[in-house]
């Protein structure tokens, strides 16, 4: 029979867990070519707004793979629901037995989504950055903001949300020890931040080129489809370093694509964060330079998490 993981207790095993680290060896697996990882299967929902991803694929020589499915339905919150839905099924690379199903309800997507947030302010945000932008106040919003905190040394965090009561409610949810601003608009928050992710289902861009101060590192997490974007295509057509966490993916879907789309980029100056981790000069070289990490989501990152969450489970069962 396969193990049954519920929320409450994947909580508690990945509290023990490093997540961001486990990010960064699957992305060098991704980019060293070590992992098969068919295209993303998608479910486009429009009334009511949502979609449904379908992610999988393993890691060459490893003892798994993994099927996942998440969700995210928009106006779930108004219902009393998390945006956030699904689950993870892990499978024995040698016999195809189902060995664990994690019903996990989308959280262990929004976790490594913000551990891959963290991992590219590790290697991309500028050395001085003394404040932190997100735009967006959603589940996405708050994990990215707890993993920064892990990651940078900040003191300042600038939040905007479209519903300022949205803001202030995230602004709540942290230490008081934060000097925390709720941002008039993105432009603010821009003119105030070193480093800035955006975690929003946009699909009309927030942040404008005129924006963006020299020396900003900015990563973005919300556009995973073809109809998103969250940034200004002449931001990316600006940056010193633009990074994909996955090339084949940057084809279809994310800022990378609507910046190639529209002439601002070409697919040659894009590096993958996985071959970028690994070497040094495609990493920021000072606090004068723009970066932008586009993270669409790759299946790898669902690959690490579910398989550290399984095994940190069969290991407590022994």
């Amino acid at each position: 029979m396969p193990t049954i993981l519920h929320l409450e207790e994947i909580k508690t095993l990945l509290s023990d867990l490093d997540m961001v680290e486990a990010m960064e060896k699957g992305f060098i697996q991704y980019s060293n070519g070590n992992t098969v990882v068919p295209p993303v299967g998608e479910l486009i929902s429009k009334n009511p707004p949502g979609d449904t991803h379908i992610k999988y694929g393993y890691i060459k020589e490893d003892d798994f793979y993994v099927i996942k499915i998440a969700s995210g339905f928009y106006e779930n919150p108004k219902l009393g629901l998390s945006s956030s839905q699904g689950l993870l099924l892990v499978f024995s690379q040698k016999t195809g037995q189902l060995e664990s199903i994690l019903l996990d309800e989308g959280y262990l997507t929004n976790v490594r989504t913000a551990a891959a947030g963290a991992l590219a302010a590790k290697y991309f945000a500028p050395k001085n950055t003394k404040a932190i932008g997100v735009i967006g106040t959603g589940i996405q919003a708050k994990m990215q903001i707890e993993f920064l905190l892990k990651i940078l040394d900040v003191a300042t965090l600038w939040i905007w949300g479209r519903n300022p009561e949205n803001a202030i409610n995230l602004k709540d949810q942290f230490s008081q020890d934060l000097k925390i601003h709720i941002a008039k608009s993105t432009a603010e928050l821009a003119q105030n931040c070193q480093c800035i992710v955006t975690t929003t289902p946009s699909t009309i861009p927030l942040l404008q080129k005129e924006d963006i101060l020299p020396g900003t590192h900015i990563t973005a997490v919300g556009s995973d489809t073809s109809e998103k974007q969250e940034l200004e295509g002449a931001i990316l057509g600006m940056a010193d370093i633009v990074i994909a966490d996955s090339i084949p993916q940057s084809e279809s879907r994310g800022e990378v694509y609507q910046a190639i789309q529209q002439g601002f980029i070409k697919k040659e100056n894009i590096i993958e964060l996985g071959c970028a981790i690994q070497n040094a000069k495609y990493q920021r070289q000072n606090d004068n330079q723009i970066s932008v990490v586009d993270l669409t989501g790759v299946a790898v990152q669902d690959i690490m998490i579910a398989k550290a969450v399984y095994l940190a489970k069969t290991l407590k069962t022994k």
